[in-house]
């Protein structure tokens, strides 16, 4: 915006004087005079800035729905703690734990001790040892290869529960897991193996597998394939039990179908059992194994939500951004007068003792025209070091220093204002004519 041209007779422009832009040519015509009288405040500067009121009633709607949301998700997150607390820790009396199945071991003869790292899960293994990972999908490339290699050999028995594809390949080869999980929860064993045979249905419904491996025993079918595997060691007396579903390992599953006699079978084959349990303490940074980055955290299908997501915004945004031609001018419905607009721009500045933007509005329209007047290109015009050097020949009286009428600090009330005003205008005269 730009502010009108000053005149060069006697007329003064309103002290909170402001630029405006005139919707039409017109002549400024004599601004209204300040009234007499102190000023409201004598502060150079006044804020504007919304009251603390404003903010809250703009804000409280986002607020509340943000404190709903919070609310909503520490309730979420205090109920699916309650029932995920302790999973498939023998230690745990938690529905989702498995402290029942490791009491009833204890009462058969068989001790039950629980590990959290690799390596002490490699190291306890032996032909008298029963080693079961809670959680194979957790453990790192590194991590599965340098376990299965431990187990191998060992002569004991390994079992994996509710393994996917990530980790299957590597501590069980020769086994896929399918797509899809079983439809049913509880299934019959259908199958040769005595522990399986002995249990009868259990709720054994979960991820299923196939395997190609002439002596592996295949229990729980579902739509064809087994959610129990059963893989006796290339050499050695050692074997691998495939879990597809943790469910006979909880406390409050024990007591259904065949699940306690399923789980004691397996579990309790050899006199020690090693539990093997996962956790952030694992040496899979002291041992520079390989890192899981936030990516690999989030579940796929959310990435693919944020795809589609991302997609349709994109789509959103080319379809309201289409143009169907060039813009037309719309006739604007009331002509407001350039002075009309300047006069209510100088009031508003009045009633709220805005010396200082109207002292910077001045100054600015003036260094601007005095630019152009001296063949100052307009990016410099507000540049003290290049404007008054070329105003220095221009004037009739080179003494006076230009830098505080142009450059100088906000005045400190109405008459200042009106004497910069003025000192203003007869600047400008001087150097149009001379």
């Amino acid at each position: 915006m730009t502010g009108p041209t000053p005149s060069t007779g006697s007329r003064r422009p309103s002290p909170p004087e402001a630029p405006a832009a005139p919707t039409t040519p017109t002549t400024p015509q004599q601004p209204t005079p300040p009234p007499s009288g102190p000023p409201a405040s004598t502060s150079a500067s006044t804020s504007i800035s919304p009251t603390p009121r404003q903010l809250w009633t703009r804000s409280r709607g986002i607020v509340l729905a943000l404190v709903i949301l919070l609310a909503t998700a520490v309730v979420i997150a205090a109920v699916r703690s309650g029932t995920e607390h302790g999973r498939l820790d023998p230690r745990s009396a938690d529905p989702r734990g498995s402290r029942a199945v490791a009491e009833l071991l204890a009462d058969r003869g068989v001790s039950t001790r629980v590990v959290t790292s690799t390596e002490e899960a490699r190291s306890a293994t032996g032909p008298d040892t029963t080693l079961l990972v809670a959680d194979p999908d957790v453990l790192t490339a590194r991590q599965r290869s340098r376990l299965h290699t431990a187990t191998e050999d060992a002569g004991g028995r390994t079992v994996l529960v509710a393994p996917s594809t990530r980790s299957i390949g590597t501590l069980a080869p020769g086994v896929t897991a399918d797509g899809t999980t079983s439809a049913d929860s509880t299934l019959s064993p259908d199958c040769s193996l005595p522990a399986a045979r002995r249990a009868g249905p259990a709720d054994m419904g979960g991820i299923r597998y196939d395997t190609l491996a002439p002596d592996a025993e295949a229990c729980y079918l579902s739509d064809g394939l087994p959610s129990l595997l059963h893989l006796p060691a290339p050499r050695g007396k050692g074997d691998t039990v495939v879990l597809g579903a943790p469910d006979i390992l909880y406390n409050d599953r024990l007591d259904q179908q065949g699940n306690a006699s399923l789980a004691l079978q397996l579990l309790g084959s050899r006199p020690h059992l090693v539990w093997y349990l996962p956790s952030l303490s694992d040496d899979r940074a002291a041992n520079g194994s390989e890192r899981r980055s936030f990516f690999d955290l989030i579940p796929s299908g959310w990435l693919w939500g944020t795809l589609q997501l991302t997609i349709a915004a994109a789509l959103a945004a080319l379809w309201r951004a289409r143009r169907f031609g060039p813009l037309v001018a719309e006739r604007l419905p009331v002509v407001i007068r350039a002075s009309e607009a300047v006069e209510g721009r100088a009031r508003l500045y009045r009633k709220v003792n805005a010396r200082d933007r109207a002292a910077a509005a001045l100054r600015t329209a003036a260094r601007t025209r005095l630019a152009s007047l001296v063949g100052v290109p307009p990016m410099q015009a507000h540049a003290p070091e290049t404007l008054i050097p070329a105003l220095s020949p221009r004037r009739h009286t080179p003494g006076q220093d230009l830098h505080p009428l142009l450059f100088g600090p906000p005045p400190t009330d109405d008459a200042a204002l009106i004497t910069l005003a003025d000192q203003l205008d007869a600047l400008e005269r001087e150097v149009r004519h001379s």
